[in-house]
């Protein structure tokens, strides 16, 4: 029998994401009997938004154990969190989860030493490219990591929360995103991370100027994986 995935929601535009790409993947499965059942549990977005604006990360931690709970409790063996910026509250509470996390920040890490990459580009809402959801374990791995100026940072961070959670972004706003994409480049990143969940929104990969890693794709392919996996194997 495979796993069966529970997803905690944050943003409904970004879960819905993770949601879509887990399900599709699912159904390629070909066998009926190991397609995974997948659960969502989700707070209201708001609930998330007024805890960042005061920075209390024990509250984003108590939100995300409250998820936990609920999802063990439909019967989820393991769960995932397709949000860039609540990654930072996750090691608050894995000790006392009653099932495990995937680690969506260290699935990007893995794939980006893997690739052989040297320096890196991050766009995403001020919370991810201020803080140090990324920035520590790249620079762990001795990775440099480059981020916009501040008054793009204030755009994108801008674009996210008031059209791309909604599901919309005017095509100036995408405009905006592509312009700071090409300046990291030129910068000299040899890749880029998407660091919010609904950047699909704001550009296509096919429009980039770097390698993308998105990290909801890496999730979802992981969940997919670990949901199938022989629990008897080594």
């Amino acid at each position: 029998m495979p796993k069966h995935i529970g997803i905690a929601a944050v943003s409904p535009e970004g879960s819905a994401f993770c949601y879509k790409l887990i399900g599709r993947r699912a159904s390629e499965i070909d066998t009926p009997e190991r397609r995974p059942l997948i659960t969502l549990h989700n707070r209201p977005f708001s609930s998330y938004v007024e805890a960042l604006a005061r920075n209390d990360w024990p509250t984003v931690a108590r939100m995300l154990a409250e998820s936990a709970r609920v999802l063990h409790e439909a019967g989820a063996d393991f769960a995932v969190l397709p949000d860039n910026v609540a990654h930072h509250a996750l090691p608050m509470i894995e000790g006392g989860s009653p099932i495990p996390w995937l680690n969506m920040i260290d699935l990007v890490a893995e794939a980006i030493v893997a690739a052989g990459c040297k320096k890196v580009g991050l766009v995403g809402t001020k919370y991810v490219t201020n803080g140090s959801t990324y920035q520590t374990v790249l620079g762990l791995k001795g990775l440099p990591l480059l981020v916009p100026p501040d008054d793009e940072a204030d755009a994108i961070d801008r674009i996210i929360f008031t059209e791309a959670v909604f599901g919309r972004v005017r095509a100036a706003s995408r405009l905006a995103v592509a312009q700071s994409i090409e300046r990291l480049a030129h910068r000299g990143c040899d890749a880029l991370i998407l660091g919010t969940t609904e950047g699909s929104l704001l550009f296509t990969i096919e429009e980039s100027p770097l390698p993308v890693f998105d990290p909801v794709e890496l999730l979802a392919d992981r969940a997919i994986a670990f949901a199938l996996q022989d629990p008897s194997a080594p």
